[in-house]
Formats: C-alpha cells, structure tokens, sequence
C-alpha cells in the first residue's frame, strides 16, 4: 500500500513524523535554546544582565540530587527488567499483541496506565517493553511506538498516585511555609480521587489510545527500528560458573538477599510512619526497585553487570538537567516570576480561571519542566487567585496536573531516560508526540473549564 493511500490519521503522523526528522533538533540543542529565550524574556521584563547571569549560574546546580535521582531510577529500571523472572514478564506481555497497530496502542494503554501507578516505571517498564515488542511484532514503525511509550508523561501521569504537586499538597509537612495560608492542606481525596478527575484521566487514556491507534502506519509503510540502524538485544545477564573462591562470593546469593530485606523493611517502616502512598515519592520508589534488583538478581556479580549495562541510557540525563536547573533558577530567582505572577492575575476572572491556568502551567511548563519544582513556584499566585474566584482549591490542583504533562509531548527533558532506553533521538519521538498534542490540547482545556462547575469552592484546611 502506498503512503497517500493510508488513512488520514495515519498520513499525518508520518508527515510530522518526517518534519520532526528534519527540523526538530536534538534534546541538548533544546535546552540550550530554552536557555537563550529565558534570558532574552528576563532582559525584555528590565532584569540586568549580570542578575539574570547570577541567577543561571546560581542555580545551575540546583537540580542536582533531582538528577541523581533520575539516573537511579534508570539504573533501577534496567537492574530489574535484566533479571531473568522480569525479562520473562515482559517477553510474556509482549507475545499479546501481533499487528504493528495493536502493538502501538497496546503500548499505549500500558504506558498510561503505570503511569498512574508511577511515571518512573511508566517510562522504564514501557522502554523495556518496546524493546521486546519491536523483536516480535515485524513492520511497526519504531517512532509510533516510541512515542506511545511516552504518552505515560505526555498524558495522565500528574492525575496518578506519583502526582508531585497532589503529593505535596496532602502532606503537611512538605507544604511551604508561604503557602501553607493560601492552600492549607488539601488531601487526595480532594484532588487525584476527585470522580471529576477520574474522568478526566479515562477520557484521555481513551484519546490517547484511539490516537496511536488510528495514527500508527500499515507495515508496508513504517519504518522500523531495523531501518533506521537500531538493534534491540535481550537484556538477561548471562552467568558464569564461579572458578574461584572470589568468584563464588560474587556469586553468593546470601549478601544480596541480607541487604535486600533490610531495604524492604526499611520501606515498610516508612509507608507505615507516613501513613501510606504519602511515603510514594522518587527517593522510596528507586530504593524499591533496588531492593526489587537484589532479589531478582539474587548474586552480586549479576546485579553489578546489569547496572554497568544500565549507565551509558543516563549519559542524556547528566549532561541536559543542569542546565535546566539553571533555567529554573533564571525564572524563580529574578523578577520573571513575579511578573508573571502580576499577569496572570490581571488576566483571569472566574469564568476564565481554568482555561487560563491549564494555558499558563502548560506555556511555563516548557521551561520549567519539573512538576514539584513548578508547583512551589505557581502555586502561591495560582491558589490565591482560586481563593479569590473560589474555585475549588483541589480542582485547581488538578488542572494544574493536566496541564503540566502538556509540554511534556514536545519538550525532551522528559524524553532523555526513554531516549537511552531506545537508543533513539528525540527527533525520532516528536513528531506522533506532535500529533497527540494537538488533540489533547482542546481536550484538557474544555475539560478543565467544563468539570470546573461541578465542584463547590472549599474554603483552604489548616
């Protein structure tokens, strides 16, 4: 079948698909460009140079522990999805779809759905799986697969249990001090439970879905992860015989299997003290799947190969987030953020509240593209303008959550561990990345304007 004689879905994606080939450049040149607009805003808003130089340079390595973190859950994924009974889970998930337009959507709908368990292993598992997916399934087209993976962040991951801004709000203790007045405490049940916000997660999975299906081109007319030079080889650590006695401690199952219960009971004293899913944050769910490594690997030595097999998909991730860091300093350190703040104010009235705030999160999004970090820094303009409309503070929360994954389908930062996993380029994500956007869009905006008026404004709770 010849190209033009696709659907008309389908014709599109391949089209962006072949623009972003083209035009879109790779993730550390979009950084950097992120870099040289933010500057140039601080200079229009009257920041001197030298403050707005201090600021970048201050805060350039702001986001280190973040991106330490980052790494780990890369390394984390990979040392647990190399272990023999996870890479026969995952061979065994991947043997369910059979056409390249199944295999797509299933992907998808996967991706989505652990995403509201946890992006972290929405991105890891959903890398894994493409990987496996693209072996068995001939002619799918590894760009549409690619970014059905990623849909997990471009889509519902802020409405699930791993929500940084939901998290932080129903936890007293991370509340700032500033905000603590505006907001008070508002709990899950007010934001991520909210039945409004339930439909609005199972609306967009469904349009996720719909569109990866409907997008994904025949086999005849993809291009594979063959064409394009990639090779997906199985991720299991071979393991030796041990010759010496070093070599039999490397391969001692008792270690491992010691220090892998004293992590796990760790975990459970932790969830118990903070009573539950508040205890769910990145820091708990690497150390998870660390513990998680240990056992599966059971013999050190294995675990340690996996994890060296594991460092060169985090190369994007230590090079990209400082200077992302140093973006956020730019905007949170200077006047950027007030004046933004003055008109975000001005611009809204009740009726238009939502609309705009899913707007504005969306736009600072592309700069700022940290979900917590983001929120500390809107949220105090953001909720005081929901006091005064009285807007449903939870709401508020919540079409600041559908917003925010908005950027995500077209800014790489939240690309690069997927990217490694791949071995792909974010030029190769974009374009169906592209195609979903421009359906979301629309969709989160009517959304978050329509559900705004089913919900009665709550006063904030100390």
């Amino acid at each position: 079948m010849k190209p033009s004689q696709e659907p008309p879905l389908a014709r599109t994606g391949a089209w962006l698909a072949g623009f972003c080939d083209r035009y879109f450049p790779d993730a550390f040149v979009f950084a950097l460009g992120a870099v040289v607009v933010v500057f140039g805003t601080g200079l229009a808003m009257g920041e001197p140079p030298a403050r707005l130089v201090q600021a970048f340079g201050g805060g350039f390595w702001g986001l280190v522990p973040f991106t330490m973190q980052m790494v780990m859950v890369i390394v984390g994924g990979f040392v647990v999805a190399s272990s023999p009974p996870a890479a026969w889970l995952v061979r065994k998930l991947a043997s369910v779809p059979k056409t390249p337009r199944g295999a797509v959507a299933y992907v998808a709908f996967l991706g989505m759905m652990t995403s509201l368990l946890s992006w972290g292993l929405s991105l890891i598992f959903t890398g894994l799986l493409v990987r496996e997916v693209s072996r068995r399934v001939k002619g799918v087209d590894y760009r549409a697969i690619g970014a059905a993976a990623y849909l997990g962040l471009g889509s519902v991951w802020a409405l699930g249990l791993s929500s940084s801004a939901a998290l932080l709000q129903a936890t007293p203790s991370s509340i700032p001090a500033a905000l603590q007045p505006i907001t008070g405490v508002i709990p899950l049940s007010q934001t991520i439970f909210l039945w409004q916000s339930l439909v609005m997660a199972a609306i967009l999975i469904a349009l996720s879905v719909a569109v990866a299906w409907f997008s994904c081109p025949r086999a005849e007319n993809a291009r594979t992860a063959a064409d394009a030079g990639i090779v997906y080889e199985p991720f299991e650590v071979a393991r030796g015989t041990p010759a010496t006695p070093a070599e039999r401690f490397d391969n001692s199952p008792v270690l491992s299997l010691l220090v892998a219960l004293l992590l796990i009971a760790y975990l459970i004293l932790e969830f118990g003290a903070k009573g539950g899913m508040a205890a769910l944050d990145l820091n708990t769910f690497t150390l998870a799947f660390l513990a998680l490594g240990l056992l599966l690997h059971s013999r050190p030595r294995s675990f340690l190969a996996a994890v060296s097999r594991s460092v060169p998909a985090t190369s994007g991730v230590l090079i990209q987030f400082p200077f992302y860091a140093g973006i956020l300093g730019m905007i949170s350190k200077t006047a950027i953020s007030e004046r933004l703040a003055e008109w975000f104010v001005a611009l809204t009235t009740p009726g238009s509240f939502p609309v705009v705030v899913a707007i504005y999160s969306g736009v600072l999004g592309m700069f700022v593209p940290s979900g917590g970090g983001k929120w500390v820094i809107e949220a105090p303009y953001v909720m005081q303008a929901a006091n005064q409309w009285q807007v449903h503070l939870g709401w508020t929360v919540q079409i600041y959550n559908a917003a925010e994954a908005l950027p995500n389908l077209i800014n790489p930062f939240w690309m690069l561990p997927l990217m490694g996993i791949l071995n792909v380029k974010a030029k190769d994500l974009a374009g169906y990345s592209v195609l979903q956007l421009l359906f979301h869009v629309p969709v989160v905006l009517l959304l978050a304007w329509l559900l705004a008026g089913t919900l009665t404004y709550l006063p904030p709770a100390p």
